[in-house]
């Protein structure tokens, strides 16, 4: 669901496939037909950006019929746990919504503790404010018919995916979910995937083998990004970015999560130990007890700042910034509402375009609708290698860390991003040296000593990640030697057991199975300690034997005190034997099916998107995310029921493309099989406005238009929306200005620059567009005759 695994991610799918052989069934939910949903025992179309919908009626199928795991949802999640009487929620709104400041207030949004500090709970679930009722009455609004009206999918659909999945929650039967794009990139993106978290907890399918929730990723390292922290509010091991309310490191480590219950690990509580480690792998020697261990030299974000993509973009534009670097990213194409960042790209003084080839991004200065003697920005174009022409490591959405091995050099002065990084930070440390900059400390005093025989050494790198004993210099066997004294390094302490003094572990190619289960435990590496299913102790009952016997993931053996099996999420033993709860990086140490960390509620609710086709939200009063950042002004413009654009539009990606196409546009025969961007349509919509398969059209919405091939196709059908019939149209987005010549433009001149409350992601999944013919003149008619 909000994915297409078959075209875009074909060797997951062929693991989906093997499952399939096996007697796995099948299920494929999207608004298109497409070449996933030919492979699918179950395919059910939905309109795009009523995912919660769906899910929420699914919810309210499995608990009305008592399809849950009574067990798990009991003793592995906090449904039994009691919630603050004056929480509430009232047509559309969590309480402590503050309208002037488009916020909440989440002070009711906690759970009641005893005089122990420890949650209280009902372990019956009876109690009317423990979250097991609480959720009940949320999703009974969630009936198959208003569900039916709000999606567009039909109700004897609706209940035969509901019925088919909710099949799962008996300990002997698993269910896993894939999802993409088409679930992040709205302005409900989190809560999305939360209301399949909350489906995963009921059912059981968190921690066990063939249990839950896997990203589908577009670029092959997307995990590995995020680990290493280049998110804006994570350092490395997603450690918390620090804040200028935070100025010492002791300040910093009041944050750590806390607990008073004893039964709780809270593996968070380690943080101390990984800032410190971190911090004397960032400085070395200079990093000293004395001075906070270069804690100071951290960035600082100010408080409750929001450095995130839209954000930053949005400030470019306003003329903030007066350098950046595109590093193997084009923007021009790739962001929401393009049009807005190509002219934000114009009021820079100067820009590095480091990329592999030519891109629109590096000649945004010369492409349509730019004047280059208006634009002062000085662009500087550095060659860099393709991932073939580099070593290192890539982490998978298994949390697989593998090494790959370069297969040829790159090609003229191209070098690895690592060499350009390691160069150019050397350059800028003897400039500072020399001239003595603002705010020298972080760069004088930053580590900086990777290289062998005068070139830098990438395993040098893995191996600072993994971590060093610096009273032995040898390196840390993983995570648990780390300490909060300085004795310890470490440059990611999610990354420790990775590179030891055993060799590189994410270079092994063993392919032994003891548990017959795919782990492969000598295949690769797999944070944290190897485990390869996370929360695996939540596979087993009270006293550690496997809920699921066939299919053992992990067992408790009494007499030898040990788990057998997977590496299991802490040894401590099981919780029938005075253990500890599974969920060990929730300070509650269980699943929160209340979640009361998010921006927009602590269940996840229906909101239609920002652009929509209808005028009302059918489950509230509140027609959009009441948090949903916004930006005003400039050219973010905004269309919702406007006649000027009433179809549901949405972008996507095609089998033969990657990304924005830098590196296959170039590629003559990829473009050869798919040659410029089109537009699919349906044959009722086609009909409706005179358009045949083959004509140009122009695709337009209130931020921009672009010229595209039509497609007329079956795949897509009108959608019966509360009695409204909703057409919906799709663009992929892998194309742009610069090549080739006649390929058209990027899909992403239409999206809208609105992002997710939480992640700012933006919602390019669903908005509103127009498509009509375009007119060819007398002249081009004869020519092309």
């Amino acid at each position: 669901m909000g994915g297409n695994v078959a075209e875009n991610h074909p060797v997951s799918f062929k693991w989906i496939q093997a499952a399939m052989d096996k007697g796995a069934i099948f299920i494929h939910v999207d608004p298109r037909f497409t070449r996933t949903s030919t492979k699918a025992d179950i395919f059910v179309r939905l309109r795009s950006g009523t995912d919660i919908a769906f899910l929420g009626g699914m919810i309210k199928y499995i608990l009305d019929n008592n399809l849950y795991d009574e067990f798990y949802v009991k003793n592995y999640t906090n449904a039994p746990f009691i919630v603050n009487p004056k929480f509430s929620f009232n047509d559309g709104l969590f309480s402590g919504y503050d309208p002037t400041k488009r916020a909440y207030d989440k002070s009711t949004w906690t759970l009641e503790k005893d005089e122990k500090g420890i949650p209280k709970r009902d372990m019956t679930l009876q109690d009317p404010q423990c979250v097991f009722q609480l959720l009940k009455k949320h999703y009974s609004r969630y009936t198959l018919q208003k569900v039916s009206e709000i999606t567009g999918t039909p109700m004897a659909d609706l209940e035969k995916v509901y019925k088919t999945y909710a099949s799962t929650g008996t300990p002997d039967k698993a269910g896993t979910v894939l999802y993409a794009m088409g679930w992040t990139q709205h302005t409900v993106g989190v809560q999305n995937i939360r209301a399949m978290a909350i489906i995963q907890d009921l059912l059981g399918n968190m921690g066990i083998a063939g249990g839950g929730i896997n990203a589908l990723r577009g670029e092959s390292n997307v995990q590995g990004s995020t680990d290493q922290g280049l998110l804006f509010h994570i350092l490395p091991g997603y450690l918390p970015v620090p804040r200028a309310q935070w100025p010492t490191l002791a300040d910093y480590n009041k944050t750590t999560p806390q607990t008073k219950d004893p039964r709780s690990v809270n593996w968070w509580r380690n943080r101390p130990k990984y800032i410190v480690s971190f911090l004397k792998s960032m400085f070395g020697d200079k990093a000293t007890k004395e001075n906070d261990f270069g804690y100071s030299w951290l960035p600082k974000l100010d408080p409750g700042q929001d450095a995130s993509w839209l954000n930053l973009f949005d400030e470019m534009y306003k003329g903030t910034f007066t350098g950046f670097f595109a590093w193997g990213m084009n923007p021009a194409c790739s962001s929401a509402n393009a049009g807005k960042v190509r002219q934000a790209l114009a009021k820079l003084d100067w820009m590095v375009n480091v990329n592999v080839f030519d891109s629109e991004t590096g000649e945004f200065w010369k492409g349509p609708g730019m004047d280059p003697k208006k634009i002062k920005t000085e662009v500087f174009q550095l060659p860099c290698a393709a991932f073939m022409e580099k070593e290192g490591s890539i982490s998978n959405s298994g949390r697989w860390m593998q090494w790959r091995y370069k297969a040829a050099n790159p090609p003229g002065e191209a070098r690895p991003d690592g060499d350009i990084m390691y160069e150019l930070f050397k350059k800028v440390r003897a400039l500072y040296e020399k001239e003595k900059g603002v705010l020298p400390d972080p760069i004088l005093n930053l580590k900086w000593d990777y290289e062998t025989g005068g070139h830098f050494d990438i395993h040098k790198v893995a191996k600072e990640i993994n971590g060093y004993d610096l009273t032995t210099g040898k390196l840390v066997p993983n995570f648990v030697a780390l300490k909060d004294d300085g004795t310890t390094s470490c440059g990611n302490w999610l990354y420790s057991a990775s590179y030891t003094e055993a060799g590189n572990m994410a270079a092994r190619r063993k392919k032994t199975d003891p548990t017959g289960l795919g782990l492969y435990p000598e295949w690769s590496w797999c944070w944290p300690l190897n485990r390869r299913i996370i929360y695996n102790r939540a596979s087993v009952d009270l006293e550690g034997n496997p809920r699921d016997p066939k299919r053992p993931l992990l067992k408790w053996d009494p007499v030898g005190k040990k788990w057998i099996g997977d590496v299991p999420d802490n040894a401590v033993p099981p919780m029938g034997t005075d253990g500890a709860y599974p969920f060990i990086m929730k300070p509650d140490g269980v699943a929160s099916i209340f979640g009361p960390g998010l921006a927009d509620g602590p269940f996840p609710e229906h909101y239609e998107p920002l652009e929509c086709p209808i005028e009302k939200n059918l489950m509230s009063s509140q027609r959009i995310n009441p948090v949903v950042k916004i930006f005003e002004g400039g050219p973010d413009t905004f269309a919702t029921c406007d006649p000027k654009y009433p179809f549901v539009c949405t972008t996507y990606r095609v089998t033969e493309h990657w990304q924005t196409g830098v590196l296959t546009r170039w590629l003559p025969w990829l473009i050869e099989a798919e040659p410029q961007v089109f537009c699919e349509l349906s044959i009722e919509l086609a009909k409706l406005r005179g358009i045949k398969n083959g004509d140009r059209v122009i695709v337009e919405t209130s931020r921009g238009k672009l010229e595209a091939i039509a497609i007329v196709t079956s795949r897509l059908k009108p959608f019966n929306i509360a009695g409204q019939t909703v057409h919906m149209i799709g663009l992929p987005w892998h194309f742009g200005w610069l090549h080739p010549k006649d390929g058209g433009e990027s899909a992403n001149l239409l999206t809208p620059t609105v992002g997710d409350p939480n992640t700012m992601i933006p919602e390019s999944k669903a908005f509103m567009a127009n498509v009509r013919k375009l007119a060819v003149s007398p002249a081009k008619k004869t020519a092309k005759s």
